[in-house]
């Protein structure tokens, strides 16, 4: 099992006079210990059910390509980004752009979006849910079309292009990895078989995660793709690491390990997101064993 960093929250001491400090530290802790990726939130507010919307929260992207900068091996992504955001060819391009300037470093976290508060507050049209997962769908159409080399229209339902021009194009070949976000059973998981390199499910127990598994497994067979292709990953909401309990933390990664997930995201917290990244990276090995 492998081991990302997830930074969700900004409210560190000293912001925001030195976020860039602090999180350049915790980016290169990350890189030099062995992790696998530096994600970060798409949002826009801070997410108002557990910290004030006004608490800091910066864009997506832009931070991405400065973490890119001060890093060297780890990859860089959004968990995930909304496709409400950013016009589907915009987007392709921002990946691409990331990806050659990372040295092919850049994971393409999307999914279909939820936060309506940041949606009326910035003036984003928030379509029916119904009508986010269509413009998921197609907009992961747009970015395999961009990255294919293939530079002819686009015809879909929400999305008309007329050239899917790219370049440079991407370094990492056939394209970069793509990640879809979130465990809903018709739709995500469906969107992840067809579509996806990666998954990432939000679950609080083996036994729930097993039973998404199991759904996209189905999905697989169904649509004929690898099932063992897809890198399953879990974004960890429990607070062993934040207090310090490696063992623990080891532990827990060891059952859900054995129903199938193999990497697991963790998400810094306190007033620490360094000394938080140290104990992460302590646990690279331990977790590689599993």
């Amino acid at each position: 099992m492998d081991i990302g960093l997830h930074v969700a929250n900004f409210s560190w001491p000293n912001t925001p006079q030195d976020t860039a400090g602090t999180l350049a530290e915790v980016a290169r802790v990350a890189d030099q210990g062995g992790m696998r990726s530096l994600h970060v939130m798409d949002h826009f507010f801070q997410l108002d059910q557990y910290i004030p919307a006004e608490e800091p929260m910066l864009e997506g992207y832009t931070t991405l390509g400065y973490v890119a900068g001060v890093t060297s091996q780890i990859q860089v992504g959004l968990l995930v980004g909304g496709v409400t955001y950013r016009y589907p060819g915009l987007l392709a391009k921002t990946i691409t752009t990331l990806d050659v300037l990372s040295g092919g470093r850049a994971i393409l976290g999307i999914g279909a979006g939820w936060y309506e508060r940041e949606h009326l507050g910035l003036g984003v049209p928030f379509p029916s849910t119904a009508e986010r997962f269509e413009r998921l769908e197609e907009t992961l159409q747009i970015c395999l079309q961009m990255w294919s080399g293939n530079t002819g229209s686009f015809e879909g339902v929400h999305y008309q292009l007329a050239e899917t021009l790219n370049q440079p194009p991407a370094v990492t070949q056939p394209h970069p990895p793509i990640m879809i976000g979130g465990g809903g059973e018709k739709k995500t998981l469906r969107l992840v078989a067809q579509y996806a390199n990666a998954s990432n499910l939000i679950e609080p127990s083996p036994e729930a995660v097993a039973h998404k598994l199991g759904v996209l497994r189905q999905h697989c067979d169904r649509l004929g793709t690898d099932y063992d292709a897809i890198h399953k990953t879990l974004l960890y909401v429990g607070q062993t690491l934040a207090r310090g309990d490696t063992d623990a933390f080891v532990q827990e990664m060891a059952d859900f390990a054995k129903v199938g997930v193999e990497g697991v995201m963790v998400m810094p917290s306190g007033d620490d997101p360094v000394g938080f990244a140290e104990r992460a990276a302590s646990v690279v090995p331990r977790l590689a064993s599993l």
